[in-house]
């Protein structure tokens, strides 16, 4: 197996995680809106994945820089940039204070964010499938 197709299998595994943490968080922020979870248990809950979501994205967009897939890095590095910003900013975090003042906000970056990962998936799925048959 050649180095390509083992950073997309790596690429492909953690878009898995990602993606099922974003599903998490939907579910989760969906709950808090028709009343099944109060503020605190959400904030509780998300908050124990919002760094180590953002930090696992960030390893992964190294890997893909050190193994010279520059397309892979280009499309990761807004990501990584947004979430660097809101952690430099201390906006990572969800605050049960604000939580219904922000939710929409909240919601609508989930969205986005599971919309990016499940193209990155299938991206990483496609790129590592093809690796595989050059390498044959």
């Amino acid at each position: 197996m050649s180095a390509e197709a083992m950073v997309f299998l790596f690429g492909v595994i953690v878009g898995a995680c990602l993606l099922f943490v974003k599903v998490f968080f939907v579910i989760l922020i969906s709950d808090l809106e028709v009343d099944y979870i109060n503020p605190i248990e959400l904030c509780n809950k998300l908050n124990q994945f919002v760094l180590p979501e953002m930090c696992v994205h960030a390893f992964m967009t190294s890997i893909f820089l050190l193994g010279g897939q520059w397309i892979a890095t280009a499309w990761n590095l807004p990501l990584v940039a947004y979430n660097a910003n809101k952690i430099m900013n201390n906006k990572h975090m969800f605050d049960a204070t604000e939580i219904f003042r922000t939710l929409g906000q909240h919601k609508k970056e989930c969205f986005i964010k599971l919309g990016f990962y499940l193209l990155s998936f299938f991206y990483y799925l496609y790129r590592m499938i093809l690796a595989l048959v050059n390498d044959s």
